[in-house]
């Protein structure tokens, strides 16, 4: 087997990827787009939630003799091949942090740790099935999928058209039934039924029931609806699934659910991409991850436009177009009379530069807001960063710095020199929110807003 794990957001030289050469020949210089139709899966779905990536983005892009990574993350397996992108902020063996951020925005907790001791090849099966709960939950809230369905009877209430050799074959000596078969609009169908083949194949788990818990009223309408569950129809209903994608824009979350519960299934029989003629595995945005992570940690204070899904959307201007001046700042404070933005940005310190300034000051001026905050992973443990407005109108030395307007970049400390995931979670949850935190963001800003000290007067 051979499995090489590298670092996202670096340049490593192209020899480099020499144990993963049929990977790389696969992937190299192809869009998200064109790896998500070849069988890849994308978390989250291309341009429907993602802040950072788009569909053109490319995860392996050539650069003279190197390779450039992005912000995505994940495992890709082609068969005996093993590609791995952790986090950059990362520097364990197993990648604390990726896990970390997918329980704590996927909100299941005492999950993910249950995999951090597994080898590589059974983690991108457990990913798989940790987003599985998230997928349904979004699907079903379109309602249980229905769906034209071709079911045969044979009795005497004729409905439909008659299957003449079926007739033939059972009716013999006819005592009165007639073998039929009619078009019905049913909730028992090939997609439901796939995802009842997943739920009874996640239950099986030992962490089964408890993954599934928090989506139990679902599961409970899917096993409802799938009175024609037979376990010896599983790969029937795969090759159903994989001939007959859904395409109806309504049941669009349907979509990916369904491609995940193939890949799912799947990876039952192949693990990681063993013996398969194609590459496939599970991509994360990094970037994505990071913010819906502070998401979760200050959510209650602040508001949380959704970029993509243009949900919250603001304007800078009064224009009557829709497309001028659009603008969704990661996150607004609720307490209108002392606003605060803040972004959140999946790079180090020294990579925010003047295109974020310039960001951030044009969302500060919109909502007139004196204080705009960095939130970013951090490895450095140095104390925060303050940079105060500069006014004055000419050239002249009379330039100084303003008092009442302040960007601040603060990182949240990642801990690495960590043996298990268990210490992992309790230095991060410390960093989080330790009462000493004058140099944490999260700890640092919250009371502010909370108590209206004068650091925004």
């Amino acid at each position: 087997m051979n499995i090489l794990t590298v670092k996202d957001n670096t340049m490593n030289l192209k020899e480099d990827f020499a144990p993963v050469k049929n990977i790389v020949n696969l992937i190299a210089d192809k869009t998200l787009e064109q790896l998500e139709k070849e069988g890849v899966f994308i978390f989250p779905e291309l341009l429907k939630e993602a802040t950072d990536i788009t569909e053109d983005q490319m995860v392996l892009r050539s650069i003279n003799d190197y390779y450039a990574m992005t912000n995505v993350m994940g495992f890709l397996g082609y068969g005996n091949e093993r590609l791995v992108i952790e986090s950059r902020f990362n520097s364990n063996q197993q990648d604390y942090f990726i896990q970390y951020m997918l329980e704590k925005v996927l909100d299941f907790p005492n999950v993910l740790k249950l995999s951090t001791n597994v080898n590589k090849e059974k983690r991108l099966l457990n990913l798989l099935l940790y987003l599985f709960p998230y997928y349904l939950k979004k699907a079903m809230r379109k309602g249980t999928f229905k769906k034209y369905t071709c079911n045969e009877y044979n009795d005497d209430h004729i409905k439909g058209t008659i299957n003449i050799s079926r007739h033939i074959k059972k009716n013999t000596p006819f005592i009165g039934n007639i073998s039929y078969k009619q078009r019905e609009f049913s909730y028992d169908n090939y997609v439901m039924e796939l995802l009842r083949h997943t739920i009874e194949f996640i239950k099986r788990k030992p962490y089964g029931n408890m993954l599934l818990r928090k989506v139990k009223d679902e599961v409970s309408s899917v096993v409802a609806a799938t009175g024609k569950y037979t376990i010896q129809d599983k790969r029937k209903i795969i090759q159903q699934n994989k001939k007959k994608p859904i395409i109806h824009a309504y049941y669009h979350e349907y979509r990916a659910l369904q491609r995940l519960c193939i890949l799912i299934l799947q990876e039952e029989r192949h693990e990681l991409g063993s013996g398969m003629s194609q590459v496939h595995g599970v991509l994360f945005d990094g970037a994505w991850l990071w913010e819906e992570y502070v998401n979760s940690l200050i959510h209650t204070d602040f508001y949380h436009p959704m970029n993509k899904g243009g949900q919250g959307a603001q304007r800078l201007f009064s224009s009557n177009s829709r497309k001028i001046g659009l603008i969704y700042p990661d996150f607004i404070s609720k307490n209108s009379a002392n606003r605060v933005i803040a972004d959140a940005k999946y790079k180090p310190r020294g990579n925010i530069g003047n295109k974020d300034y310039l960001q951030v000051l044009a969302y500060m001026f919109r909502f007139e807001a004196r204080k705009g905050f960095y939130l970013y992973p951090d490895e450095s443990k140095e104390n925060n960063v303050q940079l105060k407005m500069n006014q004055g109108i000419t050239y002249e030395k009379n330039v100084f710095p303003r008092e009442d307007i302040k960007i601040i970049k603060c990182g949240l400390t990642i801990p690495n020199d960590v043996e298990s995931y268990k210490e992992f979670v309790i230095k991060i949850n410390k960093n989080e929110s330790s009462p000493d935190s004058c140099v944490k963001c999260y700890t640092m800003f919250l009371p502010f807003l909370l108590i209206k000290i004068d650091v925004f007067s």
